[in-house]
């Protein structure tokens, strides 16, 4: 065969252009995390010529502090990439602190029974929302504020609008005592265990998001959800179980709270809902469906966690971290958009 012919059969295809805004967008919550790191170093006030930011005892603290937020945002990770929103996670950690403590105090079960039976709790009431809003064809956002309204609800009548302090010992009204190892730290004193239970909880969900078939089916309803539907893929059962999966986290989450803070409150996770979504929306997770990752959840998690500490160290006030994390949360999802007109009319 000639050089001509070789030439003509076979066409050399132009090299594709790589998009600089998309790949910001799909490593946006690495390069904050960096970004934000680099300005905790520099804007970190100093003792005795030390920076504080980055003393290991800081950077404990930044994690031990997101660890609650953090595992609500690995289960929100898969409902968002299914383009769901669940709005019911800090309300359901409210109900699952004040369970994990009411069952212990007062009821004298012991640690085993108590986690499972809340853990069962949180994973039902996320399977009914999941439930209701894939069989009614209900909008998310209805269902889980809804179920915001139910689960803080629930948890004022089991408290008894009063909080329910847990102490330790062997008697009746008393906690088992190693339950307040969740308060602890492990490693030199140094290693929250509420973080190790966050990223054991970041680890497995991970290797389920990447390596197995419901992995694969969650990208695909939140790509397409007609074409899922078409090639086999059990649509509203994939739904549902996303619900389950975040109602587990909250109630895990719940767990953790109770653990650390030595009492159950009714009023507990308020606001940890729009925490964990923007933590999940920094970490890249598209909102539209169809694309994000547990590295970037996590990613997102400790990069509000430090941008937090460093406005704190600085005697920033509360509203101006507010202010800062919105204006993040626009930013990400304005990215995200741009890249989705972009890829639009590339087709």
């Amino acid at each position: 065969m000639s050089e001509q012919q070789i030439t003509s059969s076979s066409p050399i295809q132009p090299a594709k252009r790589i998009d600089p805004l998309a790949v910001i967008v799909r490593f946006q919550s690495l390069i904050g995390l960096v970004l934000v790191f680099a300005g905790g170093i520099i804007f970190s006030p100093r003792r005795h010529g030390v920076i504080l930011f980055i003393q290991p005892d800081n950077i404990a603290n930044i994690v031990r502090a997101v660890s609650e937020t953090g595992i609500i945002a690995i289960g929100m990770t898969f409902v968002i990439i299914t383009a769901g929103i669940d709005l019911s996670v800090g309300a359901t950690l409210g109900l699952a602190s004040v369970v994990t403590a009411t069952l212990m105090v007062s009821g004298g079960f012991g640690l085993i029974t108590t986690v499972l039976a809340v853990l069962l709790m949180g994973t039902c009431f996320g399977l009914i929302q999941g439930a209701i809003s894939s069989k009614f064809r209900l909008e998310a956002f209805i269902v889980t504020l809804a179920g915001l309204q139910a689960a803080r609800g629930l948890a004022l009548v089991v408290s008894g609008n009063q909080y329910i302090n847990i102490s330790y010992g062997d008697g009746p009204g008393l906690a088992p005592p190693i339950f307040a190892v969740l308060g602890g730290r492990l490693f030199g004193n140094v290693v929250p265990v509420a973080t190790i239970v966050f990223l054991i909880f970041a680890c497995i969900a991970t290797l389920v998001l990447n390596t197995t078939r419901f992995g694969r089916y969650v990208y695909a309803v939140g790509g397409n959800e007609r074409a899922a539907r078409i090639s086999g893929v059990p649509v509203s059962a994939i739904k549902i179980a996303v619900y389950a999966i975040t109602g587990f986290a909250s109630a895990l989450a719940g767990i953790v709270h109770a653990g650390q803070f030595n009492f159950g409150s009714a009023n507990d996770g308020t606001g940890y809902e729009l925490t964990a979504i923007a933590a999940v929306v920094i970490g890249g997770t598209s909102l539209f469906g169809g694309s994000g990752s547990m590295v970037g959840t996590i990613a997102g998690t400790i990069m509000l966690g430090a941008l937090a500490n460093i406005l704190q160290l600085n005697n920033i006030t509360p509203a101006m971290q507010l202010l800062a994390t919105a204006a993040i949360i626009v930013l990400a999802a304005v990215l995200q958009s741009l890249v989705r007109r972009r890829e639009g009319l590339g087709r």
